[in-house]
């Protein structure tokens, strides 16, 4: 009977800090996120090994980026290149928890920095900044999926104010902005006087083109191999 009393009461404390959670920071669809179409409790709990596919956090990704319309495979790739899984790391700049997030981002969707290193929070911003991203990029309907999660890619490692860049400065030349070949190749050339000083760039020089290139490279690579293992 002690043991019942006990267990309940854990479960019950769990639940109304996950509940206080997103009443303080305004997260929505908040039952949506705790309720399946049944009306069945969904546990965003850690799984233990044998019972995922990709990571313990299989769960708490997936249900968080469904919520947001984001692939959840694709979000696991970010978040394997980002921390490999690892929920209480600090990048040198800042960065912090699963999907890296930095204290600005998490600023502008009204959370407390100290709520960063959560696992919920964390991914729920990083599903929030991948949003704001796509509308921002106003990417035509016709571009094709592989230049479009490129480019997307490339705005949530380099910060969409050099993509943007890239993207204008293709225009100036000519060129297709909406094509991953294209934006790559100016985000290389945003390294040089002649393209940074131009008056359609207002994020200036941008000297970490090799690293974003291999960010979206590796991070593609990993999620068409999550694709290959866990389906949808």
């Amino acid at each position: 009977m002690l043991k019942k009393t006990v267990l309940t009461f854990a479960f019950l404390t769990i639940l109304t800090t996950f509940y206080g959670f997103n009443a303080q920071f305004g997260a929505p669809a908040t039952e949506d996120m705790l309720l399946n179409d049944d009306g069945a409790t969904l546990r965003n709990s850690l799984l233990r090994e044998g019972d995922y596919v990709i990571s313990a956090y299989d769960q708490i990704i997936r249900n968080i980026s469904e919520q947001e319309g984001h692939d959840w495979r694709l979000m696991s790739a970010i978040a394997y290149h980002e921390s490999r899984f690892t929920p209480d790391i600090t990048s040198r700049s800042g960065a912090r928890g699963l999907m890296q997030i930095m204290p600005s981002v998490a600023r502008q969707f009204e959370v407390p920095a100290e709520q960063i290193i959560n696992p919920e929070t964390n991914v729920w911003l990083a599903n929030k900044l991948l949003s704001k991203i796509i509308s921002t990029l106003r990417l035509p309907a016709g571009t094709p999926d592989e230049d479009r999660m490129r480019i997307i890619l490339a705005s949530y490692n380099s910060g969409i104010g050099h993509v943007g860049d890239a993207r204008r400065l293709a225009r100036l030349y000519g060129e297709d902005p909406n094509s991953w070949e294209v934006v790559a190749r100016y985000l290389q050339l945003k390294a040089e006087p002649e393209y940074y000083r131009n008056e359609v760039v207002k994020c200036g020089r941008f000297t970490g083109s090799r690293q974003t290139l291999a960010y979206v490279n590796d991070v593609i690579g990993r999620y068409n191999r999550y694709c290959r293992i866990a389906g949808r």
